[in-house]
């Protein structure tokens, strides 16, 4: 089996379980999915396969997915995670039926954590930190929302997830880069208990300060934690901004994933 094949069977075997959705409020099995609820009023569909469901059975899921969550008035969004090497017939179709919007596939990278903890020099004046008081918290994700083009009020509703995270202490890290006290670079590391794996997530980076080696170094400092911590493969869902910089330290693309989102 070669890298591809093998990161592919991990990620499918370790990942997508429950160690998925660490942080979830609420469980719910519906045949072969999982609807998580988060904090904040966040649905979350997710599975390890759909079970050789055929195009009408898929459509019957998410038309109950979807009624289950419209049952609980704290719900406003709802996020189904694709991934492309799944056999889904009329997936595509059912969900925007149902009024789920796809937003941009992004590449599912693995690699060995080994291979990304390098040496990275940073632009004069910027320094790496790991964060976790409040404040920070906030003060990462308003950044977050400005280099992600996002409302700022969906950055303030992440910090509130990630400070209840960060209550929980399941091993969650942030971290930023800062150049003169204002923040410029951010993502998160997520190891994943009983598993291989740690997650590298929500990298940002202020645009005018994008191409200086700031999200490598970012990405360094997570997978040196993270091999401290006994994981040996990295996971992440990445932009076309992140990949490229993943492929040069010999991460492979094992599939995409596209997330559809429905809102109240």
């Amino acid at each position: 089996m070669d890298d591809r094949g093998r990161f592919l069977t991990a990620y499918d075997e370790q990942l997508r379980t429950d160690a998925e959705t660490p942080s979830a409020v609420s469980v719910t099995v519906l045949g072969p999915v999982r609807l998580v609820t988060f904090a904040g009023g966040r649905g979350f569909v997710t599975y390890q396969d759909l079970g050789g469901a055929d195009a009408e059975e898929i459509d019957g899921l998410v038309d109950a997915a979807l009624a289950h969550y419209a049952r609980d008035p704290e719900i406003t969004r709802v996020e189904w995670k694709t991934r492309g090497h799944d056999r889904a017939p009329g997936l595509h179709e059912s969900l925007l039926a149902h009024g789920f919007v796809a937003e941009d596939p992004e590449s599912i990278m693995i690699g060995e954590a080994q291979r990304l903890a390098v040496d990275v020099a940073l632009p004069d004046g910027v320094t790496l930190r790991q964060v976790s008081e409040e404040a920070d918290v906030r003060a990462m994700c308003a950044m977050a929302a400005v280099a992600f083009g996002d409302p700022e009020k969906e950055g303030a509703a992440i910090a509130e997830a990630l400070l209840r995270r960060l209550s929980l202490d399941d091993g969650m890290e942030l971290w930023v880069a800062e150049a003169d006290g204002r923040m410029v670079s951010a993502g998160r590391l997520e190891p994943v208990a009983g598993t291989d794996f740690a997650g590298i997530w929500g990298g940002s980076t202020l645009e005018e300060w994008r191409g200086r080696g700031i999200y490598r170094a970012l990405t360094a400092a997570r997978a040196r934690s993270a091999l401290r911590g006994g994981k040996t493969f990295i996971h992440s869902d990445s932009t076309e901004y992140s990949r490229p910089i993943l492929e040069r330290y010999g991460f492979v693309k094992v599939s995409t994933t596209t997330p559809y989102v429905w809102h109240r």
